[in-house]
C-alpha cells in the first residue's frame, strides 16, 4: 500500500481537535435558537458545494480574464451565479459575485463611486447605520469624507435631515440603508437627493436581500445607481457579498473589486451562491420569505403584549429592535441570559443609546434562521415569552426545557 493509500481522510482521523470543535458547533446550532437578524441556516447543498474541491482553484480576473490557466469550470461557476442573480434581481443590469462579504462589496463600491478621500454620507451606526457606511473606526471613515444623518425621535429616518447633510456635504455617494434598521426605505426619495447634488445613490440591502429577491418587501433595484448585499442573511446563502449596478458604472465597480479590493475569488463560496440563487428562484422561497416577514411582525407584537418597547413601535422586515430602557437590564445582560436559556441573540445600540457599545440599551432581533427551520406564529408566541421572562430577570433554566422541546420539534435543514 502506497503512503498516499495509508493517509487518513476523513477529518476525524486527520484532526480529531478540529472536528471535535465543528462537532460542537454542529450541537450548538442543533440545541440553540437562531434570533440573530444576520443569521441563517444554509441548504445542504450550499454546504456541499463551499466544500468542493474547486477551494484549491486560484481565479484571479473574471470569466474569460482570468491570470491563470485551468479556469474553465470556475468561469462556468461565476457566470451560472451571475446569472441566476440577474434572474433574481430583475431589473439589475450588472452583477459582480466575487466579494468575499458585504463591507468589501461596500468599500469596493465606494472607492469606485466616490474615490479615495471622496466625500460620502451614510447613516449613522446608532441610528441603525452599519460600520462600513462611513463610521470613523472603519476604513471607510478613514478613506472617504463621510458624514452621517440619523433618525427622528420615533427611530425612523428623516428624509428632510438626509437632505440637509447631503446639501451641506455635497456627496459623491450616499449610501441608503443599515443593519438594524426596521421599518421601509423611501429609495425614490433618497435617488432624488443624490440626483440634487449630482450624487451617485448605493444600496446596502445586506440585511433584507432576501425578502427583495422575493417581492415581500420594496426593492431598490432599478432605482439605485449600485446595490450592496451580503448572500447569507435572508438569502440563505454562503458567507459572502455581491453588487449589483447599473451598466454605466459596470467596469468601475469590477476594477474596484479586482484587483481593487481583492485577489482571487473565492470559487467554492461563488459555486454555493449559485447554488443560493437557485433555490431562491423557486416559488417556496416566496412562501419563506413572506413567513420570514409575518413572523418578525408577530413578534414585534407579542413583545409588546408582554411589557417591552419596540423601535418605531413595530417592523417592516425580518428585524424586531427592542428598547431596554425602561426595564433594569441592559442589552448585554440579556444576551448572556439567553444563551443560558437556549437563544442566541444580539445585545444592540438603539437610535441615541446612552450606553457603550458592549452594553447598550437594546436587543437585535430576527426571525430568519427560526422560519428556516419551520417556525410559524404559534411557536414565535411561547419564543416571546421566554425573551419576556428573561428581560423580567427569571431564571434562564426555567426556560431550557422549552426552548430544547422546540429545537427537538423543528430540527436544522
Amino acid at each position: 500500500m502506497s503512503h498516499a493509500d495509508s493517509t487518513p481522510t476523513s477529518l476525524r482521523q486527520r484532526d480529531p481537535d478540529v472536528a471535535a470543535w465543528l462537532q460542537r458547533e454542529d450541537r450548538r446550532q442543533a440545541s440553540t435558537l437562531t434570533l440573530i437578524a444576520s443569521e441563517n441556516h444554509c441548504s445542504a447543498a450550499v454546504r456541499e458545494a463551499c466544500s468542493s474541491r474547486i477551494t484549491d482553484k486560484y481565479a484571479e480576473g473574471y470569466p474569460s480574464r482570468r491570470y491563470y490557466g485551468g479556469c474553465e469550470v470556475a468561469d462556468g461557476l461565476e457566470d451560472l451565479a451571475r446569472q441566476r442573480a440577474l434572474r433574481l434581481f430583475a431589473g439589475a443590469e450588472e452583477a459582480n459575485v466575487q466579494p468575499h462579504c458585504g463591507t468589501t462589496a461596500n468599500l469596493a463600491a465606494l472607492l469606485a463611486l466616490a474615490g479615495p478621500n471622496g466625500r460620502i454620507v451614510g447613516m449613522a451606526l446608532k441610528a441603525g447605520g452599519h460600520l462600513s457606511h462611513g463610521h470613523d473606526k472603519s476604513h471607510t471613515g478613514m478613506v472617504f469624507q463621510a458624514r452621517q444623518y440619523g433618525v427622528d425621535a420615533q427611530g425612523r429616518i428623516d428624509l428632510d435631515e438626509v437632505r440637509k447633510v447631503v446639501l451641506e456635504h455635497q456627496p459623491k455617494v450616499l449610501i441608503a440603508g443599515g443593519s438594524s434598521y426596521s421599518r421601509t426605505i423611501d429609495y425614490p426619495a433618497f435617488a432624488a437627493i443624490a440626483k440634487e447634488v449630482g450624487a451617485l445613490l448605493l444600496a446596502d440591502i445586506a440585511h433584507p436581500a432576501g425578502l427583495m429577491a422575493a417581492g415581500v418587501v420594496p426593492s431598490p433595484v432599478g432605482i439605485a445607481d449600485v446595490v450592496t448585499m451580503t448572500t447569507h442573511k435572508t438569502l440563505r446563502g454562503p458567507r459572502g457579498g455581491m453588487i449589483l449596478c447599473t451598466k454605466a458604472v459596470a467596469k468601475a465597480i469590477h476594477s474596484s473589486v479586482f484587483p481593487g479590493a481583492q485577489g482571487g475569488p473565492l470559487v467554492q463560496q461563488i459555486a454555493g451562491k449559485a447554488v443560493a440563487f437557485g433555490e431562491a428562484l423557486q416559488p417556496e422561497f416566496r412562501a419563506y420569505q413572506q413567513r420570514v416577514l409575518d413572523n418578525a411582525r408577530h413578534l414585534a407584537a407579542c413583545l409588546q403584549e408582554r411589557g417591552l418597547d419596540i423601535v418605531t413601535g413595530g417592523t417592516d422586515n425580518h428585524i424586531v429592535l427592542v428598547d431596554l430602557r425602561r426595564t433594569d437590564v441592559t442589552g448585554a445582560e440579556v444576551e448572556e441570559r439567553a444563551l443560558a436559556a437556549g437563544l442566541a441573540v444580539n445585545k444592540n445600540a438603539i437610535p441615541g443609546d446612552p450606553r457603550p457599545p458592549m452594553v447598550t440599551s437594546g436587543l437585535r432581533l430576527g426571525t430568519p434562521a427560526v422560519t428556516t427551520r419551520g417556525f410559524g406564529k404559534e411557536q414565535i408566541a411561547t419564543v416571546a415569552d421566554v425573551i419576556a421572562g428573561l428581560v423580567q430577570r427569571q431564571d434562564p433554566d426555567r426556560f431550557r426545557p422549552v426552548v430544547q422541546g422546540l429545537c427537538e420539534a423543528f430540527p436544522l435543514p
